[in-house]
């Protein structure tokens, strides 16, 4: 089990967007899609386009720099020209605090 880290108040995120937390050195994106909050790794895996930047299409981030799709659940990829998935983190809401699970 890690440990939960605050990185934003729900009212940095608005619905549909997302935006570029520091975590221990690491970049991680997290979103709002429709009140829910989603965390994954900030790059893309296909050139390292910053996923944060990203519209939201539902619960899937589509990549600005070439398109590349990835699901806000597990970090998959939905549609290339990435072929290799995300990390993705848990997040934990507490009142207006947002968190993430990082490893320890």
């Amino acid at each position: 089990m890690g440990n939960l880290k605050t990185v934003a108040q729900k009212k940095d995120i608005a619905a549909g967007t997302g935006i570029l937390v520091q975590v221990d050195g690491k970049e991680i994106a997290v979103f709002n899609s429709n009140g829910s909050f989603y965390a994954i790794d900030n790059a893309c895996t296909h050139v390292g386009g910053s996923l944060s930047e990203g519209p939201l299409e539902g619960h899937t981030v589509v990549c600005p720099w070439h398109g590349a799709m990835f699901d806000l659940t597990n970090g998959q990829v939905v549609n290339g020209p990435a072929t290799e998935g995300v990390s993705c983190y848990k997040v934990k809401v507490e009142g207006e605090d947002i968190k993430i699970e990082v490893s320890a």
